[in-house]
Formats: structure tokens, C-alpha cells, sequence
């Protein structure tokens, strides 16, 4: 085996030695923050190298205790795979940090920072899994870990939140669990590359095709897809901001990581059908997260609908099924990661300045705090789609590529989600940044912004810094990182890409 290969267990190996290590010294959270601050470091480290050797060299495969696949557990880092690493180990670091700042001490003394490292454990293991059946254990150590910080503090708002959270992602692992094994049983095989060779052979195409509804409704559900979103707005919005941000960023992406890995690699022959209905749900997914967002008063869920929304333009691009348009949607992925993720942390950032969620309670915060205002705008334009930022190069692309196919209703609908998107951000920028705070609020609400030192200011505002940057500096360098995301969606529609460098060439 090539050892270059061998780096693409370190996503997974590192974040579970942390765990481990953090637990043995549970009396230290002190030692436990050192460890967490390494740990994420490195990782970022781990795959800017692993993108950097599948750019320079193609795919890396490693097949677990040497067994040949398909027979083994196989990890494959290709494009889309070391991506979505780079891009996670990222989120994964800002959180850690952010985290110092703001998670209280009894959620330190209750394993937060160990779950933070198991929860990236199950994050990068999808990423980088080749088989079916392992990405559903996968899915399975996401949904344990983050269960449990979403409900880590036990107030009741947490707790009604995780049960709806829980009870729909439980249910999808059992069609997942149950999709398995029938595809197992007519292919013989959960691997990806194995499926993806032999699916077209298979004679029982009525059950596979039924098969593929089945994962498509499972992934609808974890990228909350219309009409499956309902959980998320319920529950993203309880936990503390660092959670509520790494989940915002990350969870939802491993769904619809796993749609696209499925419905181009896995099932390319199934795509017509399903292509479809994800177009019609791409348009009503849009749709109504934009209209809750529009809604809602509390920055928390009206971001959390926003995720809803943003999830359609990335299913758009997958149902078009053009390399421009898979493109797009992988430049999407990246971009929202980073811009939503940061909106959470500059939503956690008014709540310790105003001392509410509450919109209409809030305000004054540019007078106050102008810095804190520049930084919301950055990801909030971002978001909406305005240039020369990333978001606006990730919606051109994906409306360019509806155009392309004469999707003339779903892309009107994309254009018109923007521009509801850019009413609500400004409806967060008039109530929480350019109104004054109500009075009969301002006398009472504590300003924990203020009395923090300046360790933890820098703690705060740092990762937020980071993430703004890297949202102009994609919009501006917009071309040399479209290529990449040009190359992953050509390798994507190349099944043999995927297939040759896993199992050979077929004799």
C-alpha cells in the first residue's frame, strides 16, 4: 500500500484519541480545552494535506487490516471527500475555540469537549467511508454524540427539542438499517465502488429502484429536505450557540454529502426518477425555509429556517445533474458551510451584547459595537447572494446551470429566495444593529459582552474574523476554487473514477 494513503485515517483516528485522552483527565478542563485546541489543529492540518495530495496526486484509498475490497472496510478520500474534510476540520476549530468562550463550566465537567471531538470523529468517518453499511454507523456516531450536546444543560427547551430531533433521525437510521439490507441482499455487496460496478447488471431493478427511494427519503430526512425539514427548526435553536454552529454548519451537509455521493456514484443509472422529485423539493424546500425564516423574530430560528432554505439551491444543482450545476452545488456546500456557521457565532455575539435573542428586544449594536456589525454583514451578504462574496458566485453558478436546462420555474424560485433571504439578513440588520435597544429592555438587559477579559473577547470574535475572510477571499479567488469543485463534479460523473482506483481495472 502507498503510505501517502494511510494519512486519511487521521480525520478519524486523532478526534477518537482525543476523546479518550479528555476523558482520563475528566477533573481538568483546563486540560481538556489544551487537548481539544491540539486535536482540532492538527486536524486542520491533516486535511489541508489530504486535499493538497488528492489535488496534486488523484484519489487516496486504504483498505482497513489489508483486506482487499470489496471484502474490507474501505476508506476513500476523493475530491468531494477532501473537500468536505478541509471544510469541516475548519468549522471544527472555529466551534472549539468559540467554545472557550462562551460553554459554560457545568457543560466542561459533563464531557462537552470529548462529544465535540467524537461528534468530528462521525462527521469525517461519512466523509470518508466507501461503504455502505459503515457510513450508517457513521451516521449513527453523529446522531449519539450530538444528541447528547444537544441536550447537555437539561433545560426544558433542550429536551423538547432533542426528543423531535432524536425521534425523526432515529426513524430515518431504521429505513437506512432497512435499505441495507435489502440492497445487500439482492447485490451481495455494501460497497460503493463494488455497488456502483455491478447495479447496472442487476436484474431486480424494480426492488432496487425502490431501494434508492428508500435512501433518498433517509438523506432527505438528515439534510432536511422538504418535506422531512420540520425537526430542525424545533430543536437547532435550543442548544448553545457553539452547538447550534456546528451543527448549522456541518450535520445537515453530511446528508446532503450522501445524497449526491449516492445518486452519482452509487446509483447514476436511478438518477431520471429521483432527479425529479429532488427537483421539486429543491423548489419547496427553498421556498418554505425562506418564508419561516421571514417569520420569525428569534435570530436563532430564524437562522435555522435559513438552513432549511439553503439546503434547496444544493439539492437544485444535484437534481440538474450537469457537471455545472453539481459544481455549483459543491461550491454551495462549502460557502454556506462557512457563512452559516458564522452567522451563528455572530448571533451568539448579539446575545451576550443586547442580553436577548429576541429581535425586538435587541438593538443599538452598531452604535456600540461597529466591528461586530461589519462582521454580520460580511456573512449576511454572503448568504443572500451579494457580490463579490462567495455566496453570490455559489447561487450564479446554480442558476446559470437552471437556465442551462430550461429549469425556468425552480430557477425563478431560486431568484426569489434570494431576494427573501436579503429581507430577512436586513431585518436582523435594522432590529439588532441599526434601531436603538428598547428602553424599558436596555435597563435590564446585562451586557456580557463588556465584562468579558480580553482573552475571552479575542476568543469570541477570532474564529468569527476567520470564517468572514474566508467568505471574501472565496468570492474573490471565486475561479481557482471552482476548479476544484469542477473537478470533484467530473469525477462524480465518472463512476470508473471512483470505481478503478478501489477495485482495479475489470479484467
Amino acid at each position: 500500500m502507498n503510505q501517502i494513503n494511510q494519512i486519511i485515517i487521521i480525520p478519524v483516528l486523532l478526534p477518537l484519541a482525543s476523546a479518550i485522552a479528555m476523558i482520563f483527565f475528566r477533573r481538568s478542563v483546563p486540560l481538556q480545552r489544551i487537548i481539544g485546541l491540539v486535536s482540532s489543529t492538527l486536524m486542520l492540518a491533516a486535511a489541508v494535506w489530504i486535499l493538497g495530495a488528492v489535488i496534486s496526486g488523484g484519489m487516496l484509498t486504504m483498505q482497513a487490516g489489508g483486506w482487499r475490497a470489496p471484502f474490507g472496510i474501505t476508506l476513500v478520500a476523493d475530491l468531494l471527500s477532501a473537500v468536505m474534510i478541509a471544510a469541516s476540520a475548519l468549522i471544527g476549530l472555529t466551534t472549539v475555540i468559540y467554545s472557550f468562550a462562551v460553554i459554560d463550566k457545568e457543560r466542561e465537567k459533563f464531557f462537552y469537549y470529548p462529544l465535540l471531538q467524537l461528534l468530528m470523529m462521525g462527521i469525517n468517518g461519512a466523509f470518508l467511508t466507501g461503504d455502505v453499511f459503515n457510513l450508517y454507523v457513521w451516521f449513527e456516531v453523529m446522531l449519539i454524540s450530538s444528541f447528547v450536546l444537544l441536550v447537555l444543560g437539561g433545560t426544558p427547551a433542550q429536551l423538547e427539542g432533542a426528543i423531535k430531533y432524536v425521534t425523526i433521525n432515529l426513524l430515518s437510521s431504521s429505513v437506512f438499517l432497512a435499505a441495507a439490507g435489502i440492497l445487500y441482499g439482492i447485490a451481495g455487496t455494501l460497497n460503493m465502488a463494488d455497488l456502483a460496478r455491478i447495479s447496472p447488471q442487476l436484474e431486480q431493478k424494480e426492488l432496487l429502484a425502490i431501494v434508492s427511494i428508500l435512501f433518498m427519503i433517509t438523506f432527505g430526512v438528515k439534510a432536511a429536505v422538504f418535506p422531512f425539514f420540520f425537526w430542525l427548526p424545533a430543536s437547532y435553536h435550543t442548544p448553545p450557540i457553539p452547538v447550534a454552529a456546528i451543527f448549522s454548519g456541518l450535520l445537515t451537509k453530511v446528508g446532503v454529502y450522501a445524497l449526491i455521493r449516492f445518486f452519482t456514484t452509487v446509483f447514476p443509472h436511478e438518477s431520471g426518477f429521483i432527479n425529479g422529485v429532488l427537483l421539486v423539493a429543491s423548489a419547496l424546500t427553498m421556498l418554505i425555509g425562506v418564508l419561516g425564516a421571514v417569520a420569525q423574530y428569534d435570530i436563532r430560528k430564524l437562522l435555522s429556517f435559513h438552513i432549511v432554505s439553503q439546503i434547496g439551491y444544493m439539492i437544485f444543482g444535484l437534481a440538474l445533474h450537469s457537471p455545472l450545476a453539481i459544481a455549483g452545488a459543491l461550491f454551495y456546500i462549502v460557502h454556506n458551510i462557512i457563512a452559516k456557521t458564522n452567522l451563528f457565532y455572530i448571533s451568539g455575539m448579539i446575545e451576550r451584547i443586547t442580553g436577548t435573542f429576541d429581535l425586538k428586544k435587541s438593538g443599538g449594536v452598531y452604535a456600540r459595537y461597529p466591528f461586530v456589525a461589519v462582521l454580520f454583514l460580511v456573512s449576511a451578504l454572503a448568504l443572500a447572494g451579494i457580490p463579490p462574496l462567495s455566496g453570490f458566485w455559489a447561487k450564479f453558478v446554480v442558476i446559470k446551470a437552471g437556465l442551462g436546462a430550461e429549469e425556468y420555474i425552480v430557477t425563478g424560485v431560486a431568484i426569489f429566495v434570494s431576494l427573501l433571504t436579503l429581507f430577512s439578513m436586513m431585518k436582523i440588520w435594522n432590529e439588532a444593529f441599526w434601531k436603538e435597544q428598547p428602553q424599558t429592555v436596555a435597563a435590564d438587559a446585562p451586557n456580557r459582552y463588556a465584562s468579558m477579559g480580553t482573552a475571552g473577547k479575542l476568543m469570541l470574535v477570532s474564529p468569527v474574523i476567520l470564517l468572514a475572510l474566508a467568505s471574501i477571499l472565496f468570492g474573490i479567488f471565486f475561479e481557482p476554487v471552482f476548479r476544484i469543485a469542477e473537478s470533484a463534479a467530473v469525477q462524480l460523473l465518472d463512476p470508473e473514477s471512483y470505481i478503478t482506483p478501489i477495485l482495479g481495472r475489470k479484467e
